[in-house]
């Protein structure tokens, strides 16, 4: 085959370092758009960026030259950098170590960017730690819980 063609969709989960609500409703709108725009600039396109004060969830679309893992570490890694740039009073934000990664076909996405859209009324009846247990099992993936929530 002469060409490499591929339709890619991630939802990358993480939280705050300790589930820490350091992302006020304030600020998240600003946050949720530069983490869009950390993804633009490699090449990727955010679908849907959205979350609560203490985690995220980042719908992404990539090539197949971008690793799961490598795009997780762009959108923590530079969001934290600028959010302590940008918001000096939160010295002791910080990500979570982990991240959870899932991939969605294309057919779910537009479910996935309203899931994504309504955190916050879906976070009235239920906590982030159940949310993301629950989306570990949907997905079959294992886990440990002791070292789950570090």
């Amino acid at each position: 085959m002469a060409n490499t063609y591929s339709n890619l969709f991630y939802h990358i989960v993480f939280s705050t370092k300790g589930r820490v609500d350091f992302i006020e409703q304030e600020i998240e709108q600003r946050v949720w758009a530069y983490i869009g725009g950390i993804a633009r600039k490699h090449g990727l396109t955010a679908l849907q960026v959205g979350g609560i004060e203490n985690h995220i969830h980042a719908l992404t679309m990539a090539k197949p030259i971008h690793a799961p893992s490598q795009i997780a570490q762009w959108l923590k890694g530079e969001s934290s950098r600028w959010i302590h740039e940008e918001f000096p009073y939160l010295s002791k934000f910080g990500w979570q170590d982990g991240y959870g990664v899932f991939s969605v076909s294309k057919s779910n996405v537009p479910d996935v960017i309203e899931y994504i859209r309504n955190q916050r009324k879906h976070h009235l009846m239920q906590s982030f730690e159940d949310e993301y247990v629950s989306m570990l099992k949907l997905h079959g993936i294992d886990y440990d819980e002791r070292y789950l929530f570090d």
